[in-house]
């Protein structure tokens, strides 16, 4: 009996170690939201090359919202997750909420803080959004770019948010 309940207790342990190594390995793209996806290109193997619209929320600052619409690869390295999806993606962020800015972001001492994160191949590409704030326009300024470990792409794109009293 003894040596049942151990089994038990090392199978529950290996479970729930791999548990928090998997939200440790993607903390941030769980936070996304798929809002929706159009084809792009058909492929007559694995699924077709899509533009995808995902939405998440600045986890410093409440009532900040983006979008992000970024290109996924399809066809049969699509499907197996080892094809690299390309650099273009596009950003809106909008106040959906009353938004007090905290004092670190405030004093800039969190400008270029990473804010989302998603990688788009197996290994070394991965598609962020960091932000800056703008203290004399009181706008919140969030920047999108693709980066390698070896070089990153110099497509980007940036949206705003007018810090303004909520309604």
């Amino acid at each position: 009996m003894k040596n049942h309940g151990k089994i038990h207790n090392q199978k529950w342990f290996r479970c729930f170690v791999l548990i928090i190594c998997l939200i440790l390995l993607f903390p941030v793209t769980l936070m996304a939201e798929k809002v929706g996806e159009v084809s792009t290109v058909f492929k007559f193997l694995g699924a077709n090359d899509k533009i995808v619209v995902e939405a998440f929320d600045d986890p410093d600052i409440k009532g900040a919202t983006c979008y992000l619409s970024r290109a996924k690869t399809g066809g049969v390295s699509g499907m197996v997750g080892v094809a690299e999806d390309t650099s273009d993606a596009s950003i809106a962020c909008r106040q959906v909420g009353p938004i007090v800015v905290p004092e670190e972001v405030r004093s800039g001492d969190a400008d270029g803080d990473e804010v989302f994160k998603k990688g788009t191949s197996l290994l070394f590409k991965s598609i962020q959004v960091v932000r800056f704030y703008d203290a004399k326009r009181n706008v919140l300024v969030y920047l999108t770019y693709s980066d390698r470990v070896i070089e990153g792409s110099p497509k980007n794109s940036i949206s705003t948010i007018p810090v303004m009293r909520w309604r």
